[in-house]
């Protein structure tokens, strides 16, 4: 992207705002997780910071882990703008030890639920520097499908992640209702 993905501007926002403010409106406490050299806007939410390598989006999430005291988290990326509120507290409220949306043929394993109990697995993993799609497969998640996802929205729109200058623009055009 050529940017640091939380600081990039979104409409007047920083990315990270975005799922923040969906956090926020579900009732969840958030916290932010990067490294510590990544750079991050004002934010109203504690930072972990997670250890500079590996470079791997189970980092993130096994340093979530280790510091939440035994808690299980929702976890949502910082590229994610159009994450629904509803689609977090029903993940806040699952009876599973991990559930990931399964949605256009593939796994979407930075957003889910993840209990304390998937830790050692994902270290693990991460250890192994398996991707991080098929390190959250081998741990047999529950799996919330496209129909289910329906529910809280357009499955594309829900799961969708700013990963190149093409999809900010895509993000653009439909934060103004285009598409």
């Amino acid at each position: 992207m050529g940017a640091a993905k939380a600081t990039l501007v979104l409409e007047g926002r920083p990315l990270v705002d975005y799922p923040l403010a969906a956090l926020a409106e579900a009732g969840l406490e958030a916290v932010v997780v990067a490294k510590r050299d990544s750079p991050l806007p004002d934010l109203d939410v504690p930072v972990w910071r997670e250890p500079d390598e590996p470079a791997h989006p189970l980092t993130g999430i096994t340093t979530a882990l280790e510091q939440a005291d035994g808690r299980a988290l929702v976890v949502v990326a910082c590229d994610m703008p159009f994450t629904s509120p509803r689609l977090l507290s029903y993940l806040a409220e699952l009876d599973a030890r991990l559930a990931v949306p399964l949605a256009g043929g593939r796994l979407h394993p930075l957003i889910g639920r993840y209990e304390p109990s998937v830790l050692a697995q994902l270290v693990s993993a991460l250890g192994e520097r398996l991707p991080v799609q098929r390190a959250v497969s081998e741990l047999d998640p529950r799996l919330i499908d496209e129909q289910s996802l329906e529910a809280f929205g357009d499955p594309d729109r829900l799961l969708f992640n700013v990963n190149r200058p093409a999809d900010l623009e895509r993000a653009r055009e439909l934060l103004a209702g285009k598409g």
